[in-house]
């Protein structure tokens, strides 16, 4: 059955891809010529496209009043990096099943992707019961034991209960109110349902209104939001990408089940090239669709090049960011290979905690306060602004506390007198603020620190990396070595002048090829060129994440007897 472009994109759930579409007719008779990001296609009655991909490109708002559009509102077009932060209204239709939620609504692993639901009925488990209204977050989707199922959490009495609920689980479950504020960027990707507008309420108003921005002046009420989606397409005899707005007025009919999808080239990201056995290396491939950047390797990726995938391999890289009290700060990948040096710089420990876990074997640790603290057992001592501490160990003390003796943890020191040393002991759930005292003036390299000191690690580039023409990490006042991690990356390196082999980073390039079916002509890599990799905040969330999850968190500071 035929439907508008735009019916069947809202409607289509991601995890169908991909879709083979006939087009049943287009704006003119002879077909319509499209053109978008530079690139021009025919859609003519009765051509054939594959959906391989969409994603929000727009927004169409239009004011609201009493959940439904303003009368006198005129729709308008907002680009998703519109300004202003906003506040998502819950939806008041209920889903009526597990699966629904998990086909219109983006659950993942950002804490955009934590979408929070309640039953208006009690939802007996096995052991545990869900009260009616009580508010169920959705963490991620995952097959359980053969069946697949939602991971969800709620909170009773500050402890976190997880469970899981099968897709088949029915009922009537309602979004519940959402305070946290969002940018338009953040709703597009995370907070609009599949078949579903979205109304969200302008939080903050504009600092400045000019007589180009499409809201009225002084705007503070509810938008109602239609996504326009742009969608990635393969046409027949073509060997790029095409981009199409799901708002173009023509018609399709889904002919998947009916069509050789292989007759159409077959574009894979880099997260399927990685998939890949290591036996069907090296490989020769065309670039469908590059990614922008102006970086070397980067501006050399562009559609239509020739490369060769020599191997996927998990290299080691140090995650790192920029010290600054304001935010956003600036976050870089280092590769081992970087050949820079690098100058200590101090530390700073909000607790006597954090200096126990700081504390090493190979040098003394030497701080000063930053802070006073008072103690409140006359057995412990008071810190004055301006103390200089020696950092000795973690022992235990008695206090006398309400005429009672009690055994707490407490940090052995030695303060730092004119002519003397005065052993002293800090209780070890102290609040107070310290900063290093640095002695060691020795340049190191990047492998030095990582194998003599413990991370975190706060440096500064010394001598810039010579080997590349601009070193992004010079410029960086202050830089905090954060952990080390493995990310998966592909080598390649140009058919035509393989002259150098590059890293490219698997999960953070966004880039279509094509395999060709030809031999490599030589499987030994040329020289490897490295570079050290800024990422973005939501990257470095991402890539922390996957880092630490089979980690155990640290343990708890101590807390103060109360």
């Amino acid at each position: 059955m035929a439907s508008t472009l735009e019916k069947f994109i809202h409607s289509l759930d991601p995890r169908a891809l991909p879709r083979v579409l006939q087009i049943q007719s287009g704006i003119y008779f002879q077909g319509s010529i499209y053109e978008m990001f530079g690139n021009e296609c025919c859609l003519s009655t009765g051509e054939v496209i594959k959906i391989i991909g969409f994603k929000i490109n727009k927004l169409i708002a239009s004011i609201c009043e009493n959940n439904e559009v303003s009368r006198f509102s005129a729709k308008v077009e907002l680009p998703l990096n519109f300004p202003g932060l906003y506040k998502v209204v819950a939806d008041k239709t209920p889903y009526v099943s597990i699966e629904e939620i998990t086909r219109k609504v983006s659950i993942g692993p950002t804490r955009f992707g934590h979408p929070c639901f309640y039953s208006p009925e009690d939802i007996k488990l096995a052991n545990l019961t869900i009260k009616h209204g009580e508010q169920i977050t959705f963490n991620s989707v995952e097959k359980v034991n053969g069946t697949m199922a939602v991971n969800c959490g709620v909170v009773r009495n500050n402890q976190s209960h997880s469970f899981t609920l099968p897709l088949s689980q029915e009922g009537k479950f309602y979004e519940c109110e959402d305070d946290q504020i969002y940018t338009l960027k953040e709703i597009a990707e995370w907070k609009i349902p599949k078949c579903r507008n979205r109304i969200v309420k302008l939080s903050n108003t504009l600092h400045t209104w000019d007589s180009s921005n499409p809201l009225p002046e002084n705007f503070d009420g509810c938008l109602i939001l239609t996504p326009v989606y742009e969608v990635q397409a393969v046409m027949k005899f073509r060997k790029d990408i095409v981009h199409i707005l799901s708002d173009l007025d023509v018609e399709v009919k889904d002919i998947t089940d009916c069509y050789d999808i292989s007759s159409f080239l077959q574009p894979l990201s880099l997260e399927d090239v990685f998939e890949r056995t290591s036996k069907e290396f090296p490989m020769v491939a065309e670039i469908m669709e590059g990614p922008s950047g102006s970086q070397k390797p980067y501006n050399l990726l562009h559609t239509g090049k020739e490369i060769v995938i020599y191997k996927k391999y998990q290299p080691t890289r140090v995650l790192a960011s920029e010290i600054r009290s304001d935010s956003p700060k600036r976050h870089f990948l280092i590769p081992m290979s970087y050949k820079g040096k690098f100058k200590r710089r101090p530390r700073e420990f909000p607790t006597a905690y954090d200096l126990e876990i700081a504390r090493s074997e190979k040098e003394q640790l030497h701080v000063v306060a930053t802070k006073a603290f008072d103690s409140p057992h006359k057995e412990l001592f008071s810190v004055s602004v301006g103390d200089q501490f020696l950092v000795q160990q973690c022992q235990t003390s008695e206090v006398l506390y309400e005429g009672r003796k009690k055994v707490i943890d407490v940090l052995a020191c030695e303060q730092i007198l004119s002519d003397t040393y005065k052993k002293v002991l800090l209780p070890m759930y102290m609040e107070g603020g310290f900063v290093e005292v640095i002695h060691d003036k020795k340049q190191y390299q990047l492998s030095e620190i990582c194998k003599e000191f413990r991370l975190p690690f706060n440096v500064k580039v010394s001598v810039r990396d010579l080997s590349v023409e601009e070193d992004v990490l010079a410029a960086v006042p202050g830089l905090q070595f954060e952990e080390e991690i493995t990310d998966s990356y592909l080598l390649i390196s140009s058919t035509s002048s393989p002259v150098e082999s590059w890293e490219i980073p698997v999960y953070r390039l966004n880039m279509s090829v094509h395999l060709l079916s030809r031999d490599v002509q030589t499987v030994v890599p040329p020289a490897t060129k490295t570079t050290v990799e800024e990422i973005s905040e939501e990257q470095y969330y991402m890539v922390r994440r996957y880092e630490n999850q089979t980690l155990h968190p640290p343990p708890r500071p101590p807390k103060k007897p109360t």
